[in-house]
């Protein structure tokens, strides 16, 4: 960048009637390596007293064992917005890119790799018991991390991988574990009791992403309903002759006998 702020001019004065937008995009990433924009961009805003200048920006980390897809390029589009705009603005944003290495999917994939059909392989006796399961979704679940560094890079977004995080950083987890603790020491934690799909050969509860990536787990089938018509006790049309019914359709009518109220 020049004295000035200003972007310098790396591009020939006149227009190229016939542009090649490829080779203008690998000339602008290009130039933004060459000359480190994205690290001056942060470092020459400071930080304001106690961070008062500082727009706090979390990155929602994605799975590295598997590769970026159309998805993730849309909501990077939407995330490099947020941090250019608040850079525009004079606020420091640092954006520290992070990776998902925890929860059902890195598991999945390990026991995919491994040929592991049930969990119970794992601990029962000649399994490769968890230290090593263990180590198998370490070095799967990062599998990816150099393909998504190209893939970001290339879609010409912001981002920082050389100060990254992984939530299975001994660092990470005591800071969630640490927050956790302020929330229950402030009485805002509690324990309670909720429905949650189960999954008998993974031994564990789903959430509803989870229950999505199976592609088999909705199937089409017929079920019987049935319409019922209860009387209103108040007529909505006082010159009405005729009964006036309120009609309630449902999937399970056995348990029409218990409801109270419509």
């Amino acid at each position: 960048m020049t004295k000035h702020g200003f972007y310098p001019r790396h591009r020939q004065d006149e227009v190229d009637p016939s542009p090649s937008f490829p080779t203008m995009e690998e000339s602008t990433l290009a130039f933004w390596a060459s000359d480190d924009t994205f690290r001056k961009s942060i470092e020459m805003r400071d930080a304001g007293e106690h961070g008062s200048n500082e727009f706090v920006f979390y990155d929602g980390p994605p799975f590295a064992n598997g590769l970026p897809h159309y998805g993730h390029l849309l909501t990077g589009y939407v995330k490099d917005v947020v941090g250019r705009y608040q850079t525009m603005k004079g606020h420091r944003v640092e954006r520290r890119f992070g990776w998902d290495t925890h929860g059902l999917p890195a598991e999945l994939e390990a026991q995919r790799q491994l040929g592991i059909e049930d969990v119970t392989e794992i601990t029962r006796e000649g399994g490769i018991g968890i230290e090593a399961f263990n180590a198998a979704c370490r070095s799967s679940v990062l599998r990816y991390t150099k393909e998504w560094e190209e893939y970001v890079t290339r879609q010409a977004r912001w981002v920082d991988f050389e100060h990254d995080y992984k939530t299975l950083d001994k660092s990470y987890t005591e800071s969630v574990i640490w927050a956790f603790k302020q929330l229950y020491d402030k009485g805002l934690a509690y324990q309670g009791h909720r429905v949650l799909p189960y999954c008998w050969n993974d031994r564990t509860p789903l959430s509803n992403h989870e229950l999505k990536m199976d592609d088999e787990i909705y199937r089409d089938r017929t079920d019987n309903t049935v319409t019922v018509g209860l009387r209103l006790e108040t007529k909505l049309r006082e010159d009405s002759a005729r009964p006036e019914l309120a009609l309630i359709w449902t999937t399970t009518p056995w348990t029409l006998p218990s409801n109270s109220a419509v």
